[in-house]
This record gives structure tokens, sequence and C-alpha cells, in this order.
């Protein structure tokens, strides 16, 4: 059978864990013999009726998901490859207890499943963004009036940001050779510092950059070459507009209101990180955007102890 190009052939496809163990192991070793991870040995031997490789040196037993966001699953890679393709290729994401039916899983599970594949997609971008960029502030974060009274009361009379987290997006137009690209992150509670950072970060020097006349980028000019638009008066102005990185705003609570409904703050980085991979991979095909993601899975860990709050330091960084 060729490679599969749609969810209902990735599913026959991947259905033999022969096949998904060859695969993975292609993808990691790029074909080559595996190595030992524990003293890089190539002298390996395999147990075929686990699936398990031994070095024949230091005699350590690995399977091809160490090193991986699928390391000490229990879960075969069936079922991981499965969730991979979903999540890669449905628009507006995949929830845990839509997942949890599709594969046969507990919804604790696909839930841990789902933010270990987020992890892999925080792929950044290699180079930082030159021609002409677009920024802007979103806040993620339920309604005022829709608070229960215990925290309603706290911010009665404040404005409708406060409550939320700001997310900060940096859109680099179109050219002709190359889509738009994203990079958004949550940029926590310091504002105007948190911003400039994250836009130094990002766009090379010198760059053009478009606004909304919002005070955090006042300070873009000496570095930028900073063109801002009214919003009490026009959205757009000649070349001047924010409607790329607003667009992407759509996309991203549509996914988070329409089928996560809730997401906590601890967690929002990893749900933008999502949505930033299928925007910047949207003109590739499922099958490449599936492989895209399962070449991001390496030397990427994330712990249920981590996930479920335990020790949730360093996860409110940059996406």
């Amino acid at each position: 059978m060729e490679t599969p190009k749609t969810l209902l052939q990735a599913a026959r496809y991947f259905a033999d864990l022969n096949i998904c163990e060859k695969f993975m192991r292609d993808i990691k070793w790029h074909g080559d013999e595996p190595a030992c991870p524990r003293c890089g040995s190539k002298r390996i031997g395999e147990i075929k009726s686990r699936r398990i490789l031994q070095c024949r040196d230091c005699r350590k037993q690995f399977s091809s998901k160490v090193g991986t966001i699928f390391e000490d699953s229990p879960l075969g890679l069936d079922r991981w490859f499965v969730a991979v393709w979903a999540i890669a290729n449905c628009k507006n994401g995949i929830s845990s207890h839509e997942l949890s039916r599709s594969i046969g899983v507990r919804q604790s599970t696909a839930w841990f499943m789902l933010h270990r594949i987020r992890i892999a997609m925080e792929c950044g971008t290699p180079d930082k963004f030159d021609g002409t960029s677009e920024m802007d502030t979103t806040y993620i974060g339920g309604k005022i009036d829709n608070m229960h009274s215990n925290r309603r009361d706290k911010f009665l009379g404040s404005r409708g940001s406060i409550g939320k987290t700001p997310v900060h997006g940096i859109l680099k137009r179109k050219t002709e050779n190359t889509p738009s690209q994203i990079n958004a992150a949550v940029i926590g509670d310091n504002g105007i510092s948190d911003t400039i950072s994250h836009v130094k970060q990002i766009v090379k020097r010198g760059s053009q950059v478009c606004t909304d006349e919002a005070r955090a980028y006042d300070k873009l000019s000496p570095d930028y070459v900073h063109e801002a638009v009214d919003h009490s008066i026009a959205y757009v102005n000649g070349n001047v507009h924010c409607n790329g990185v607003e667009n992407f705003w759509t996309l991203l609570k549509r996914s988070i209101k329409g089928t996560y409904v809730a997401v906590a703050p601890f967690h929002l980085c990893r749900y933008v990180a999502e949505q930033v991979f299928r925007f910047n991979s949207r003109e590739l095909t499922d099958a490449m955007r599936f492989w895209l993601l399962l070449n991001h899975v390496f030397n990427k860990r994330l712990t249920y102890r981590v996930l479920a709050g335990v020790d949730n330091s360093g996860f409110m960084g940059k996406v």
C-alpha cells in the first residue's frame, strides 16, 4: 500500500504495528542503522516479538519512541499516528472527547496525548521575519458577564482585557515565492516590555512593521520602519493595516471557543502553537503536514506531572 493521503487511509495503513515501527525508525534514523541512545553504538540487535532494540555493547534495551513525545507511553504507535494526523489536519482542532471515541482510549488519556503533540507543534520560525510584517495583540478569556459572582465582582468596571491572557502575534506578509507566516506568543502581564521583546526576537531590524495605535508600539520607531493605522478612523490606510493577523485571531478563537470551549491560561501557549502550526503549513497536503509534524517530535518531552500543574514552570513562555 502507498503512503496514506487521507485519514481513512492512514487509519488502515497504521493498523499494522510492524509498519508503524518501520515508519518511525525511518523518520528517526533517516533510513540509517539505529543508534543506542546511551553509548551511541550502532551494533544493535532486535527483540522482534516486542519490537524492542538492544545495544550489543552496553546491553541497553530501547525503542524508537525514546527521545520523542511518545516516550514512556504504553499506547502503540498505531493510535499515536492517527492522533497526530487528526490534530495536524483538523482545521479547528479536535477535542479530547472526540479523539478518545475515535481511537478507543479514555478522555484523560486523549487529553494528555493532544498536549504532547502540541509540544511538537512548537516549531517556531527558522529565520527572522523581513519585508513587511503586521502585528497585534488579542486577549483570550471568558467574558466578565459569564464569570461566577465571586470572580465577577473583582473585575466589575474594568476594561474588557482585564482578567484575560494577552497573546501577541506577528504576521509576515506573503511575497511572490512564500505565503504569509505567523509567530504568536503568550506574553504575560508585562505589557509593553514583553511586546517589544517579542518583536525584536522575531522581526529583523530595519524591516517595515504595521500596527494599530496601541501605546505598546511607540518604541518601535528607532529600530523599525513603523507605520500605524488609527482604528477609530479607518481599518486600512493604503498598505497599512493589521487585517492579516486579525484573520489569524479569528481562526484561533474559533478553535478555542468552538472546539475546546475553555482553555486555562497555563495551557494556552500550546493551543496557540497548534493553530500557528496549521496556519503556517496550510498550503501543504494532509500527508505532507503529517510528515512535517512527525519530524518535530524529537527531543521534546511533556510529563503528566507538568501538564497537570504539579510543576508548571516553563510553560508560560514564548511559543
